[in-house]
């Protein structure tokens, strides 16, 4: 069973567990809940539990942006970012969808790559040393 779903509030503890596992704390936890509340959450869940979440919003220029995606580590690897994207860009209620990652992070360049995702320019001084690589996919 693998249920690609809008995340609910029963969700929430789930989804903050699995983000204080990859970034090793809670901060997010108000982001997180503000998202889920607003309907801008998905989630994968299989019979082992919630194996990773999207966020999203609608207002990058007028065009949807995945604003992030987590994977639980020991679900890594498995085609589970690659389904979050495909089931957003299908749901998504514009004709581009944007993403962003670090130049740093070759995972997720990868995951994009495969989802069908082209780079679509970058921003200077987000993270010092590391800038932001932008993506776009064409409905």
């Amino acid at each position: 069973m693998i249920d690609l779903l809008e995340a609910r509030m029963e969700h929430f503890d789930e989804i903050c567990a699995i983000d204080q596992e990859v970034i090793g704390d809670f901060s997010r936890s108000k982001y997180l809940r503000t998202a889920i509340n607003e309907k801008r959450c998905i989630i994968q869940q299989t019979k082992k539990g919630i194996v990773g979440f999207l966020i999203f919003t609608n207002d990058f220029f007028e065009n949807s942006f995945i604003s992030l995606v987590i994977v639980k580590p020991s679900e890594r690897r498995k085609g589970v970012a690659t389904a979050l994207l495909d089931f957003y860009v299908e749901m998504a209620t514009t004709p581009k969808i944007f993403s962003s990652t670090n130049q740093s992070n070759t995972n997720m360049h990868k995951v994009f790559e495969t989802a069908g995702f082209i780079k679509s320019g970058f921003i200077e001084n987000l993270d010092e040393g590391d800038p932001e690589i932008i993506y776009v996919k064409f409905k």
